[in-house]
């Protein structure tokens, strides 16, 4: 229930407690915590035990852990009746990145060693009459902030 605590914020929370309720009260208090809390696992307890003898026989092996989204998956991960192992082990994805980083690597290569070519050729001018393609530079249209 605590496992976030540390040892420094109970020794904190210790002090705390002394110095609001004084240390002839502290027990008290703490009798009653543990009071409210024995009473709240009972009535859990109760509510699941109904909640089960509701569902009927069929449900009889239903955990309420289930219901936690990454329990769930997990469970059906490791059922794997569909065979998610397969297709989760069969994709790659650190190759996948790689292969289309290489490949946008080398078209960015290609593309300016032939535009630098061509700029060499022209004694490192860029003609301005020449469309954009062919100066190496892409239209792309104007950036708009506020359509982000």
């Amino acid at each position: 229930m605590f496992n976030d605590i540390g040892p420094l914020e109970l020794i904190t929370l210790v002090v705390l407690a002394v110095l609001v309720f004084g240390p002839d009260k502290l027990p008290k208090v703490i009798q009653d915590v543990m009071r409210t809390i024995r009473k709240i696992r009972e009535f859990s307890e109760s509510a699941k035990q109904d909640i089960r003898s509701e569902l009927g026989p069929e449900f009889k092996d239903f955990e309420f852990e289930d219901l936690n989204p990454k329990t769930f998956i997990r469970k059906q991960l490791d059922n794997d009746e569909l065979g998610l192992k397969e297709i989760r082990n069969g994709f790659d994805l650190k190759k996948e990145m790689a292969e289309v980083t290489d490949a946008v690597h080398s078209t960015d290569t290609s593309s300016s060693a032939s535009s630098s070519s061509s700029s060499s050729s022209s004694g490192g001018r860029i003609d301005m009459t020449k469309k954009p393609e062919e100066n190496g530079k892409d239209d792309r249209p104007p950036f708009d902030a506020d359509a982000t």
